[in-house]
C-alpha cells in the first residue's frame, strides 16, 4: 500500500481500527482508495458488494460470477424469488445490483476470497479487474493474491487460467452507531458526491466519513466506500441454525431450504418471517398425535399376521409323507 491513514472507531463490542488505504485500481497506475478493516480470527459476517453489470447477464450468471446463490442475489435486491424463471431473467448492462457475500478474515484484513474466475481469451488482469468486476478489485490485488509475477496488467492471460479475485468488505461487528447494520462496498462513479451517496442510502455524510476514516467529504471515481445499511437482526438462540441472521433494510433472506422468507422493513426495522408460496403451508402438514401406547384394532391399523409356519420361522422343513406335510 502506498499510504495508510489510521482511524479508530468505537463499535458495539469493542474498538475496531478502520483504514482508508490507497490502492491501484486502474491499469496504468491511477490510485484509488478503499476502506480496510484489520482483523484476527476466523469469524465472518454477511456483507454486500455494489456491482454494475458490464453486459446483459442472467441472474444466475451474476450469481455464478460471485459464487453466490441466485435466490440470495434476488433477495438482496428485493426481487421476487418465487417468480417463474426468476433465476434466468436477463438483467440489462449498466444495472446496479447488490451482491451478497461472506466477509472473512484473511491475511489480517477483512475481504471476500470465495470468488474463482477462469480467464477467457483476450482477458487481462486490467480487464478482469476494471471491466468484469467493475473496479471492485485492482489488477495489483489480483496479481498479489495469486502470486503472479509482476507483469504488464494489459498482457493477455492464458485462457482457462484460474484466478482468486479478492473483493472488499467490512464487518465492524455488523453494527453502526450501536445499531444493526450490513455494510455495502460501493465503487464511486463519475459524477458521484459523498452527500449524494449518503442521501441515497439514507445515512449522513458524517457517518460515511467516520466509517471510512475520511478527512474531508470528497471521494474520487474508483474509490471504494463502506456504506452502512440499517438492518434487522434476529434474536434466535445460539443453538438455532439462523443465529446471527441480519437482513438489510428493504430486503429479505431465505432460510430453511429457501422456504422461509425473513424480511426487514421497509416500514420498520423488525424482522418478519413467512413461508414462500411454493412451500408447504402449516395447514398442509398432517395433524400431530402422541405416540400410541396401546394397539388399536380398528381399520387404521393392519390386523396382526398369523404365526409363521416352521419354514417361514426358520425351522426344519418336514419330510414328504411325514406328519404335517401336505
Amino acid at each position: 500500500m502506498a499510504e495508510l491513514r489510521g482511524f479508530v472507531m468505537a463499535a458495539a463490542a469493542g474498538m475496531l481500527v478502520a483504514v482508508f488505504a490507497v490502492v491501484s485500481l486502474a491499469p496504468r497506475g491511477a490510485e484509488a482508495k478503499t476502506t480496510i478493516e484489520p482483523c484476527s480470527g476466523s469469524d465472518s459476517c454477511q456483507a454486500l458488494l455494489g456491482y454494475t453489470l458490464y453486459a446483459d447477464m442472467k441472474v444466475s450468471e451474476v450469481a455464478a460470477l460471485f459464487a453466490a446463490d441466485p435466490g440470495a442475489l434476488l433477495a438482496a435486491n428485493a426481487l421476487d424469488f418465487g417468480a417463474p424463471g426468476a433465476a434466468h431473467r436477463i438483467l440489462p448492462m449498466g444495472l446496479f445490483v447488490r451482491v451478497p457475500t461472506r466477509c472473512s478474515c484473511a491475511d489480517g484484513v477483512r475481504k471476500s476470497v470465495a470468488v474463482r474466475y477462469a480467464a477467457r481469451p483476450a482477458d487481462t488482469l486490467a480487464t478482469v479487474a476494471d471491466v468484469v468486476f467493475a473496479g471492485l478489485a485492482s489488477a495489483d490485488q489480483i496479481r498479489n493474491e495469486n502470486g503472479l509475477a509482476s507483469t504488464d496488467p494489459d498482457a493477455p492471460l492464458d485462457a482457462g487460467q484460474k484466478l482468486v479475485v479478492p473483493l472488499p468488505c467490512v464487518c465492524f461487528n455488523s453494527s453502526d452507531n450501536n445499531l444493526p447494520a450490513v455494510y455495502l462496498s460501493y465503487v464511486v462513479q463519475v459524477g458521484d458526491t459523498v452527500p449524494a451517496i449518503a442521501s441515497s442510502y439514507e445515512t449522513t455524510v458524517t457517518d460515511v466519513m467516520n466509517v471510512n476514516a475520511m478527512g474531508s467529504p470528497v471521494a474520487a471515481p474508483g474509490d471504494i466506500l463502506a456504506i452502512p445499511l440499517p438492518a434487522c437482526a434476529s434474536t434466535f438462540p445460539k443453538s438455532a441454525s439462523d443465529h446471527g441472521l441480519i437482513v438489510a433494510n428493504g430486503t429479505y433472506m431465505l432460510t430453511a431450504g429457501n422456504c422461509v422468507q425473513c424480511s426487514c422493513g421497509p416500514g420498520s426495522l423488525k424482522l418478519s418471517a413467512g413461508l414462500q408460496p411454493r412451500c408447504p403451508a402449516p395447514h398442509q402438514f398432517p395433524a400431530l398425535t402422541d405416540p400410541p401406547t396401546t394397539v388399536s384394532h380398528d381399520s387404521t391399523y393392519l390386523p396382526p399376521l398369523s404365526a409363521p409356519g416352521p419354514a417361514e420361522a426358520g425351522g426344519v422343513m418336514p419330510e414328504p409323507g411325514s406328519a404335517g406335510s401336505p
